[in-house]
């Protein structure tokens, strides 16, 4: 099994992705070349240069690292990672073939040091905030990483039986008068839905990665592993009929909603019926998209902070951290206490 790792055309140190100038860098020279530099020096990505052939253990996943030789360990949906000794970029080519391999990736186009800065905003005014959220070197854990998505174009037929109401208030001199009407609808739809985005890696948590959409898919590029350099990468591990009926799920809900929503003048509308034939396109793709992650753990519990890395949203939850609180309290309760007594003294010398 293949691990590659991208060198500097010039100087051979190792090379990385810059989401700011869509470039690939190299640190120690400061060369940078483009994707068609790459593929003139190296070939395309079909036949990429490599002369480190290293072995897969089936039962570790153990690695040998192409840079330094150090063991690189990694389970079977990693597809790039990092090695602790040297940083050399370790991809596995091997892991990214068949149904494994990305048809479009979507490249960072925020850096390290805006998810930082947006983890410092977003923490900011949080007095009990708990001192790992605050923790430089926690902070620096931040990584990015291409999580596996599968974007479904799909088209929807709806069929929806619908009791509404709509209620009238009057009054008179004596008596105050509530009126309801009752009604049956029957609404019909069509619907086309693309890029419909599933998380395919059960590592990630789905609401997390829902939070942090829509991605701009005008950005997507034709994969090749030369982007995966200098982040961290995952395969699919979700079944791919299982993925297509989550977004079916999303579709027909978002379906329904846009249908209720054109019936106005109602006072409640309440689906009592439905149907839903919904017939997935050719058009679907497996691809990778950018992601900003950090997990911090409190209490034997996972924080996990996500900012998209193409668009910088970001979304978390920070804990309370209950010492904090309690302490925070008492020392403004202590604090009055001691000014009211203080008070009560010079009030009775005087």
């Amino acid at each position: 099994m293949n691990v590659s790792d991208y060198k500097c055309i010039s100087c051979s140190a190792n090379l990385r992705f810059n989401p700011q100038t869509q470039k690939w860098v190299c640190d120690y020279c400061g060369a940078s070349y483009t994707k068609k530099d790459l593929e003139k020096a190296y070939g395309t990505d079909d036949n990429l240069k490599n002369e480190n052939e290293i072995k897969l253990d089936a039962n570790y996943g153990c690695y040998n690292c192409p840079n330094c030789g150090a063991e690189i360990i990694m389970d079977d949906t990693t597809t790039a990672t990092f090695c602790v000794y040297c940083g050399s970029n370790a991809i596995v080519k091997n892991k990214l073939k068949g149904e494994f391999n990305p048809s479009k990736i979507i490249p960072f186009k925020t850096t390290k040091d805006d998810a930082i800065a947006a983890f410092k905003q977003y923490k900011k005014g949080k007095l009990f905030i708990p001192n790992e959220f605050t923790n430089p070197q926690n902070i620096e854990k931040i990584s990015g990483i291409y999580i596996p998505f599968f974007i479904y174009d799909c088209d929807v037929e709806s069929d929806l039986h619908i009791k509404a109401t709509r209620t009238t208030h009057w009054s008179d001199f004596s008596y105050n008068y509530t009126k309801t009407d009752y009604y049956n609808l029957h609404r019909n739809a069509s619907t086309h839905f693309e890029n419909i985005p599933v998380d395919g890696a059960t590592k990630f948590p789905d609401d997390i990665m829902n939070s942090i959409e829509p991605f701009n898919y005008k950005d997507l590029q034709d994969f090749s592993p030369s982007y995966l350099s200098g982040f961290l990468s995952e395969r699919y591990n979700v079944d791919i009929n299982e993925l297509f009926e989550i977004a079916k799920k999303r579709a027909i809900k978002t379906s329904e909603d846009e249908i209720i929503s054109t019936i106005t003048s109602y006072g409640t509308k309440t689906i009592t019926n439905k149907n839903h034939n919904v017939k997935k396109n050719d058009t679907s793709e497996y691809v990778l998209l950018p992601v900003w992650m950090l997990n911090v753990k409190f209490n034997d519990n996972i924080y996990t902070f996500a900012m998209n890395g193409q668009t910088g949203k970001f979304v978390g939850n920070v804990p309370i951290d209950k010492k904090k609180f309690w302490k925070y309290w008492i020392g403004i309760f202590s604090g009055s206490l001691i000014i009211t007594s203080l008070l009560v003294i010079l009030f009775n010398l005087l």
